[in-house]
């Protein structure tokens, strides 16, 4: 079980009663899309439709449900002065009272959504890579960290998992299509080997490498001159990875950084309005 569905079935074990509130149409300029849920109990909640007055408004009408064993519910509300947002959308909030199929449904539907979730790996346990990894549990991916080192692999966040591997760059050439590689280890040349395996997938969905821009150029020679490689397909490589114009070089820093850049390459062309 995940950590988002372990997440959600000790919430229904532990409350007796509790709602599901779900955005059944979102127009316009909305916090949450289509289809974004949360549940709520007389005293708790977890999940979110987006925050806000929004959030407020419905959790208040969910209680009434509870309390009042209501039918299912409709809401729509506009998303402006009345309720005190701007977003300037409209959404249609559906609720109903839950019990143990529909809980089971939910259960059911975060594991079809993360089972779909892009894949990310890392290579490299040292202070960025664990750092990078804490960063990226956070996101709706999967994680996985590859190290030729045992010890490296202890003390990785929940949720994210640890794989030994002595040929890491075989890992490379078995990960799923739309993959993301982020090459971060304690050996240059073996940063380079893993580099040139990530590059050779042109179903990559984004190859980093972290480094100087003498590392890049150095790569940059081998790559061309060596491992045989094209200046077309080099220009796909990102290094060094995270922001270039921030010289903060603490890891938690270049893990957010770098966080950031997978994820808008992941989603920033298909993430709805």
């Amino acid at each position: 079980m995940t950590a988002s569905a372990a997440r959600l079935a000790e919430f229904l074990r532990a409350q007796k009663r509790w709602a599901l509130v779900t955005i059944a149409d979102a127009r316009g300029s909305t916090p949450r899309e289509t289809g974004a849920w949360m549940v709520v109990a007389p005293d708790a909640s977890l999940g979110t439709i987006g925050g806000g007055q929004l959030e407020y408004l419905t959790m208040a009408r969910a209680r009434e449900v509870l309390a009042d064993h209501s039918d299912p519910t409709h809401l729509d509300i506009p998303l402006g002065p009345e309720i005190g947002q701007c977003c300037g959308g409209r959404v249609d909030v559906s609720i109903r009272e839950g019990d143990e199929a529909l809980g089971a449904e939910l259960l059911a539907q975060i594991a079809t959504s993360e089972a779909s979730q892009p894949q990310v790996y890392l290579f490299g346990g040292g202070h960025v890579g664990h750092a990078l990894a804490q960063a990226l549990v956070l996101l709706p991916v999967k994680v996985t960290l590859v190290e030729t080192r045992g010890d490296a692999l202890v003390g990785l966040p929940s949720g994210v998992h640890g794989l030994l591997s002595s040929v890491p760059e075989q890992v490379v050439r078995q990960a799923p299509s739309g993959s993301a590689f982020a090459i971060l280890t304690h050996d240059h040349a073996l940063d380079f080997l893993i580099v040139a395996e990530a590059l050779a997938r042109d179903d990559a969905a984004y190859v980093g490498m972290i480094g100087s821009k003498t590392k890049r150029a150095t790569f940059r020679s081998w790559y061309l001159n060596t491992a045989g490689g094209s200046e077309a397909t080099l220009a796909r490589l990102v290094s060094p990875i995270g922001n270039k114009e921030v010289q903060d070089k603490r890891p938690a820093v270049i893990a957010a950084l770098a966080a950031a850049e997978i994820a808008a390459t992941l989603f920033g062309h298909s993430q709805p309005r």
